[in-house]
């Protein structure tokens, strides 16, 4: 099994979870969320350096994945053209639960968070922020894309002001850079501020995008 260094491996009702503690006074909650076939060990590639005032939570799926791994949505057969609003909302209401429970456990002061995710984990950082945008500070989305059935609430503005990081790889054969600049569009237009990073790679996060990654969550 892969090893994390300078984190804890925890249950917590019914949730698996890798958590880094901070020592900070008044930490801010980072959800990082897997992509389809990860765990709660996939994302810490993208939180090497992150700031110490993050304490960092991430969860495994709670739907088994084919070949391996986990899933934020159940077993679905058809296109493989990602999951819709409708597949993913029961995840982010239980994020959402679990987040509340996990940060009064600890004491921590989660009432707003900030949120990333890579691929499939990404569609359900933007269901969040749709969603819950009074709950989200600032959303990284990295390798991902918007969901079908979040286009409906673009017009009411819900992102007004929000911060959003997007990386994409012009060489992405899963989530193709097209469909990434669409999903940017309607970031946008429901009222998002986006910074974006193109790179030429396949569906993974470029050096230089990591790079501004980690500046976006600098502050």
């Amino acid at each position: 099994m892969q090893t994390v260094p300078d984190t804890n491996l925890i249950q917590f009702e019914g949730w698996t979870l890798r958590i880094r503690e901070s020592k900070d006074s008044a930490p801010r909650l980072l959800l990082m969320i897997h992509g389809i076939t990860g765990d709660e060990n996939s994302m810490w590639v993208f939180a090497r350096d992150l700031p110490a005032h993050y304490w960092i939570v991430a969860p495994r799926a709670p739907y088994t994945a084919e070949p391996g791994g986990y899933s934020w949505r159940p077993a679905q057969f058809g296109n493989l053209d990602g999951p819709s609003l409708e597949w993913l909302r029961q995840s982010a209401e239980a994020l959402i639960r679990l987040v509340d429970a996990y940060s009064a456990s600890v004491k921590i002061d989660a009432s707003t968070f900030d949120v990333m995710g890579f691929s499939q984990g990404a569609a359900m950082s933007n269901v969040l922020a749709f969603l819950y945008p009074q709950r989200i500070r600032k959303t990284g989305i990295l390798a991902g894309f918007v969901p079908r059935g979040l286009e409906e609430l673009v017009s009411q503005r819900p992102l007004e002001g929000k911060p959003f990081f997007v990386a994409h790889g012009t060489k992405d054969e899963k989530v193709t850079v097209e469909r990434a600049r669409a999903s940017i569009a309607l970031l946008e237009q429901a009222g998002a501020k986006v910074t974006y990073c193109e790179d030429d790679v396949a569906h993974k996060v470029s050096v230089n995008c990591l790079r501004a990654l980690k500046e976006f969550l600098s502050d």
